[in-house]
């Protein structure tokens, strides 16, 4: 779990397909002797388990569903990654609730400035769409943001200077394509409302059996 602020800015060293799969390996200031192997980092919003450390690096396993699903099979060496450690119990929940796992790719298709912010706004495919709302979250490459708009197929976001120059969205491009992860809770909430298998679909049953009464 992860709350999509960024803490570092890393550079990716290197990246070697082995076959559907590959091992990503990044440079970080982080304090790598205080991350444990076994331990889940957030690379670009993508929810990666440490394999190996060094005093400046940090190296993971990349499974094909990661890679299909993800930004993460294009990097290379000298690309900027933004990194965030996994949550711990009692710390602030500065973001909003990130599980690491990326719903799809998007791109950028427009930036505009204005009075020291960027205006950025994405495409995504229609089925992921539904999950946003106006001035709800989304996390993009790992970030929390706030949704200014949204359309069937696309929407924007405004980012203050800080988080700018704190994050890699500064290295960004028109076309580049980004990793999206879209609010937990509307997926929750439309998996409750949905019709199960059994043809029962939301009641105050399954409300209470889910805790939500």
């Amino acid at each position: 779990m992860f709350t999509g602020l960024v803490e570092d800015i890393g550079r990716v060293d290197s990246f070697h397909h082995r076959g559907e799969a590959g091992l990503l390996t990044v440079e970080t200031t982080l304090p790598t002797g205080d991350i444990a192997i076994g331990d889940s980092v957030a690379v670009n919003g993508a929810c990666l388990t440490v394999t190996a450390r060094s005093d400046r690096a940090l190296t993971f396993d990349v499974s094909p569903e990661s890679i299909s699903r993800t930004t993460i099979g294009t990097l290379r060496s000298g690309n900027k990654v933004n990194l965030e450690r996994a949550l711990r119990l009692g710390d602030r929940l500065g973001g909003h609730i990130v599980s690491g796992h990326i719903d799809c790719a998007g791109n950028l298709i427009r930036i505009e400035s204005s009075s020291g912010n960027n205006q950025l706004q994405f495409t995504l495919p229609p089925e992921h769409a539904r999950y946003l709302v106006e001035k709800g979250s989304v996390t993009i490459d790992g970030i929390s943001l706030t949704i200014n708009s949204v359309s069937q197929d696309g929407f924007s976001v405004n980012i203050i200077p800080h988080t700018y120059s704190s994050t890699t969205l500064a290295y960004l491009r028109i076309g580049d394509r980004v990793n999206i992860e879209t609010d937990i809770i509307g997926k929750y909430v439309e998996r409750l409302t949905s019709p199960w298998k059994s043809g029962v679909g939301l009641s105050m049953k399954t409300l209470a059996e889910n805790g939500f009464i």
